[in-house]
């Protein structure tokens, strides 16, 4: 990390220089990029371990002045290129967040979801649903961290952009529920937060099917609910699901993979470094934090069910194989192998 003290007699006349995260006053500048402003060292150091250090040099020529276009058509191109840096850096920002909400490091996903939100609003503008995911992301960090009345500001700006987009998306209507969902569940009103994920479970289902990923969470998160309650044959049941809906994913991609490697043997490498993005890094999260903490339930039990613990190992071991945690893969597989040789009889 390289920062810098501002010198207030140097500063342009006219353009007050706000802090990154908090909007304050700014008082340090980073020196690498020397486009971005903070208002102390500790906002400066939670921007470069959430965000800034990945996207550092790709501000640069986002935030310094245009030069001057000789035609129409320079001008043009240059506008173009500036919208296709802004786009990308909304879809890296909104991952780098996403992944650290899947890990439960929310105090990390909330300056790269701002990022997120910040790019999309001088993308897209201040009104448009594009911004409903970074809001989405930002309340559930928020809730993470037990900032309820923080995550109900930004679920309400979600909320009234979705009434306000007649033409709004199963998927986005999914993710809202989903968050006021988790919002209830926070407060402790489990009655209003099973409404919300069922409703997310509905529109999920429109968008994705009943048996897809991006419904799976709706399940999981319902399941949550249902174990808080103490009704555990419910819970057991979701959870049981949601398995499944990984399980068999995983075993699609693997199917997938095995087919073309025994075609293209010698295309080996090539398709093993493109099959592994079908996994992308949020996904990767989010299924190691789904699938570990069910085990972790199943392995608590006081009533064992073996079957269904191997089935939730299982797919783990997969999901290592997949993104070439070979040893991880291994000592997974291993615990699977005992499951069934003691347990089941296999």
């Amino acid at each position: 990390m390289n920062v810098q003290q501002l010198v207030p007699l140097a500063l342009p006349r006219g353009r007050p220089l706000s802090c990154e995260l908090c909007g304050g006053p700014a008082q340090l500048r980073c020196g690498a990029c020397r486009v971005t402003y903070y208002c102390d060292v500790d906002h400066q150091k939670a921007d470069w371990v959430s965000i800034h250090e990945k996207i550092c040099q790709l501000l640069i020529p986002i935030r310094t002045s245009f030069p001057f276009f000789n035609s129409e058509k320079e001008r043009k191109h240059g506008m173009e290129q500036l919208l296709h840096r802004q786009k990308h850096l909304v879809d890296l920002t909104h991952k780098v967040a996403q992944k650290f909400v899947f890990e439960g490091k929310h105090k990390e996903a909330i300056p790269a979801a701002l990022h997120s939100l910040r790019f999309s609003i001088d993308t897209c503008g201040p009104d448009s649903v594009e911004l409903v995911p970074a809001y989405l992301i930002l309340a559930e960090a928020s809730t993470g961290l037990g900032h309820l009345t923080q995550a109900e500001e930004y679920l309400s700006q979600a909320q009234w952009i979705v009434l306000k987009t007649s033409d709004c998306s199963n998927g986005i209507q999914s993710k809202l529920h989903r968050n006021l969902g988790l919002l209830y569940a926070a407060k402790g009103n489990f009655e209003e937060s099973l409404y919300h994920l069922a409703t997310d479970i509905y529109f999920a289902s429109c968008a994705f099917g009943t048996h897809d990923i991006s419904t799976s969470g709706g399940y999981f998160h319902m399941a949550n609910v249902f174990f808080r309650q103490n009704k555990m044959d419910i819970a057991d049941s979701l959870y049981t699901e949601v398995t499944d809906i990984w399980h068999a994913h995983f075993s699609r991609l693997i199917r997938v993979q095995s087919q073309t490697l025994t075609t293209l043997s010698c295309m080996l490498s090539i398709h093993r470094k493109c099959f592994i993005l079908n996994v992308d890094e949020a996904q990767q999260a989010e299924a190691s934090q789904v699938l570990n903490a069910i085990l972790d339930i199943k392995e608590q039990a006081p009533k064992q069910q073996p079957a269904k613990t191997a089935n939730v190992v299982h797919a783990l071991a997969m999901l290592h194989y997949l993104i070439l945690d070979l040893p991880k893969a291994s000592s997974t597989v291993e615990v699977y192998l005992f499951i069934n040789f003691k347990y089941l009889g296999n």
